[in-house]
C-alpha cells in the first residue's frame, strides 16, 4: 500500500460494513422472530377454534366417547395435517382422548399442563416449552370444550429453520455489499491517499525552501480548500522572502559602503554578520557563525557586548586591542530580541592629536614653572627694596601677572594629569559628612575673610566611593568661584543628599547668576562668562574643567543651574560605595 492513510480508510470502511451487517442481522432476526410468533399464535388460535367446533359436533357428551373414538381420532389426524400442527384432545379430568402424533393410552394425564389448566377453567391457554413426548420445543394453544379441552401445538424448530434461512440470506447479501463496499472504499481511499500524498510532497518542498512550488486541486472539498490555503501561503511566503532578501541586500550594500566596521552578534555571542571593513580589520581570524571571542579579542568590546545582551541597553567603550596600533570608539546597541550590533569608529588619530596636545601643554607648563617662579621671586625681592611709587606700581603688576601665570601652569598641569589618566585616584568608601566637614573646615576662615558664611545641609546616609583629596579639590574650585562672584555678607550653602544612583553634593551661592546661553559651555576649559571680571579676580578659566574631569573619573556627573540675579547652583553626583558583605 502507498500509505497508512489508505489502509486506515479501508479499515474504517470494512468496520462500518461489518458493524452494519451485525446490527442488521440482530435487528431483522429479532423482528422476524416476533412477527412469526404472532402469526403462528393467530393461526393456532383460529385453527383451534375451528377444531373445537368440529370436535363438539362429533363427540357430544363425554359419555359417548368410546363409541365416537374412531371418528375423533380420524378428525384429529385430518386437522393436524391441515393445520400442520400437533393436535391433542383431553377430557375434563385431564385424560388424553386423542393425539395426532402419539398413542393417547400411553400418555400421562395433561390436566396440570399450563395451557390445559387455563383451558379447563374456561380460558384460552398458551405456553412455550419442550415436549417430553416428541422431544422438541412447541408453542401450545388450548381452548375449552364441553367435555374438556383441545390443544394445538406448533413446533418452533420450523421458526429456527426460517430464521436460519433469513440469516443466510442476510449474510449472503451483506458479503456481496461488503465486496462492493470494499471496492468503493479502496477506490475512495486510494484517491484520498493520492491527494494527501501530493499535499505532503508540496509541504516537503516548502519545508526544503522551494517556495516556488505550487499544488493544483480542482475539486471543492475540504482537501481542495486545504491545498488552496497552502498554495496561497507559499505564494505569500515567496513574496515576503523576496522582499526580505531585497531589503537585506540593500542593507548589506549600505553597510558595506560605510567606512566604519559594523558587527552583528547573536544571543549566544556568535558572529551573525559583518560588513566589509570589519572583515578587513580582522582578516584570517574572522569567521561567520563562529564565537565572537575568536574573532575579536578585545576585553572591553566583549564585556560591552555581554552587558548589552544581558541588560538590553546600549554601551560605549574604547577598544585598543582589536587591531595593533589602532584605537576604536565602540558603540554596542541591542538589536531585536537576543542580538546586538556593534559599530566601530576609529579614533586613533584623534587620540594621537589629543595626546600630543596634552603632552605639549604638560611640557610647556612644566617648563614655564621654573622661570615663572624665578620671576615671581625676583619681583618680590625688588618690591622690598623699591622706594619710588612708579617702580612699586610696575613691580606689583609684574608680580600679579607672574602669580597668575604660575596658577595657570599649575591648573594646566593638573588638568593634563587628570585627562591623561596619569593622576592616580585612590577610591575608597567615604561618608558624605566627612567630605562636607573637610570642605567646611578648610574654607570657613577664607569665607569669613571674604564676608561670607558657609552653611552645611546634609541628609545623605549612603557612603560614596571617592578620593578625598580629589573631591577636596572639587570643593575648592566650586567654593572659590562662589566666594568670588557672591556679594559680601551672603551665605554660601554646602550640602549633600541621597539620590538614585548615589549621593548628590552641591554648592549654592546668591551671586549675580549665569545667563542661560552660557550654561552648556560653562565646564569647557578657558571658557569665561565675564572675561574682564574673571581676569581681574585671578581666575584661569580651568577650575570648572578640572571639576568636571575629576567627577567623571569618579564615575559621576556634574551640572550647573543658575538664574540671573538669583545665584547659581553647582552640583555633582558620586556613585555609592559597594556594599560590604
Amino acid at each position: 500500500m502507498r500509505s497508512s492513510v489508505f489502509l486506515k480508510l479501508l479499515a474504517v470502511f470494512l468496520l462500518v460494513i461489518l458493524v452494519s451487517t451485525l446490527l442488521l442481522d440482530f435487528g431483522i432476526r429479532g423482528v422476524w422472530r416476533d412477527s412469526l410468533m404472532q402469526e403462528i399464535r393467530r393461526g393456532l388460535t383460529t385453527n383451534a377454534r375451528q377444531f373445537a367446533q368440529s370436535v363438539a359436533s362429533i363427540v357430544g357428551e363425554p359419555k359417548s366417547f368410546p363409541q365416537n373414538y374412531p371418528q375423533l381420532e380420524e378428525l384429529v389426524k385430518q386437522h393436524a395435517q391441515a393445520a400442520q400442527a400437533r393436535v391433542t384432545v383431553i377430557a375434563a379430568d385431564g385424560l388424553v382422548l386423542a393425539d395426532s402424533e402419539a398413542d393417547p393410552r400411553q400418555m400421562e394425564n395433561h390436566a396440570t399442563r399450563p395451557e390445559f389448566a387455563e383451558a379447563l377453567h374456561g380460558k384460552r391457554g398458551e405456553s412455550i416449552r419442550h415436549s417430553a413426548t416428541i422431544g422438541v420445543d412447541f408453542l401450545y394453544v388450548a381452548l375449552p370444550v364441553k367435555f374438556g379441552a383441545i390443544r394445538l401445538a406448533y413446533p418452533l424448530s420450523s421458526i429456527e429453520q426460517t430464521l436460519a434461512q433469513v440469516r443466510r440470506t442476510i449474510i449472503y447479501y451483506s458479503l456481496l455489499s461488503a465486496l462492493v463496499g470494499v471496492l468503493l472504499a479502496a477506490l475512495i481511499s486510494y484517491s484520498v491517499s493520492r491527494r494527501i500524498q501530493r499535499i505532503s510532497a508540496f509541504a516537503d518542498q516548502i519545508a526544503a525552501g522551494d517556495l516556488s512550488a505550487r499544488i493544483a486541486e480542482r475539486s471543492g472539498d475540504e482537501l481542495a480548500r486545504l491545498a488552496s490555503a497552502l498554495d496561497l501561503t507559499a505564494h505569500n511566503l515567496e513574496k515576503s522572502f523576496a522582499d526580505l532578501q531585497e531589503s537585506r541586500e540593500q542593507l548589506e550594500t549600505l553597510l558595506n559602503s560605510m567606512q566604519e566596521p559594523v558587527l552583528a552578534v547573536s544571543a549566544e555571542q556568535r558572529v551573525r554578520w559583518a560588513n566589509g571593513p570589519m572583515k578587513l580589520l580582522v582578516p584570517g581570524s574572522f569567521k561567520l557563525d563562529g564565537p565572537l571571542v575568536e574573532a575579536v579579542r578585545d576585553p572591553e568590546l566583549l564585556t560591552a557586548v555581554q552587558e548589552t545582551l544581558e541588560e538590553h541597553s546600549a554601551r560605549s567603550v574604547t577598544a585598543h586591542l582589536i587591531a595593533p596600533g589602532r584605537i576604536f570608539k565602540v558603540t554596542v546597541a541591542p538589536m531585536g530580541i537576543g542580538a546586538a550590533v556593534a559599530v566601530l569608529h576609529e579614533i586613533t588619530e584623534i587620540e594621537r592629536v589629543e595626546k600630543t596636545r596634552r603632552d605639549f601643554i604638560a611640557n610647556v607648563s612644566h617648563e614655564l614653572r621654573t622661570p615663572l617662579t624665578s620671576i615671581q621671586g625676583y619681583t618680590e625681592t625688588l618690591l622690598e627694596s623699591a622706594t619710588e611709587p612708579t617702580q612699586r606700581e610696575f613691580l606689583e603688576i609684574l608680580r600679579k601677572n607672574a602669580v597668575r601665570m604660575s596658577r595657570l601652569t599649575e591648573d594646566l598641569l593638573a588638568l593634563a594629569r587628570v585627562e591623561s589618566g596619569e593622576e592616580e585616584f585612590r577610591l575608597k568608601p567615604v561618608a558624605s559628612s566627612m567630605l562636607l566637614t573637610d570642605a567646611q573646615e578648610s574654607f570657613a576662615e577664607r569665607a569669613r575673610h571674604c564676608g561670607h558664611k558657609l552653611v552645611v545641609s546634609n541628609t545623605a546616609l549612603k557612603p560614596v566611593q571617592a578620593d578625598m583629596d580629589k573631591i577636596h579639590q572639587v570643593f575648592a574650585n566650586l567654593l572659590d568661584n562662589a566666594m568670588k562672584y557672591s556679594a559680601p555678607g551672603t551665605d554660601i550653602e554646602l550640602g549633600a543628599c541621597d539620590v538614585e544612583g548615589g549621593v548628590e553634593f552641591w554648592v549654592n551661592d546668591s551671586g549675580h547668576g549665569i545667563p542661560s546661553e552660557h550654561l552648556p559651555r560653562i565646564f569647557e576649559r578657558f571658557y569665561r562668562v565675564d572675561k574682564a571680571r574673571s581676569i581681574e579676580s585671578g581666575g584661569t578659566g580651568l577650575g570648572l574643567a578640572i571639576v568636571k574631569h575629576i567627577v567623571l573619573k569618579h564615575g559621576g556627573n556634574v551640572k550647573a543651574e543658575s538664574e540671573l540675579n538669583h545665584g547659581s547652583r553647582f552640583s555633582f553626583i558620586l556613585p555609592p560605595a559597594p556594599s560590604t558583605p
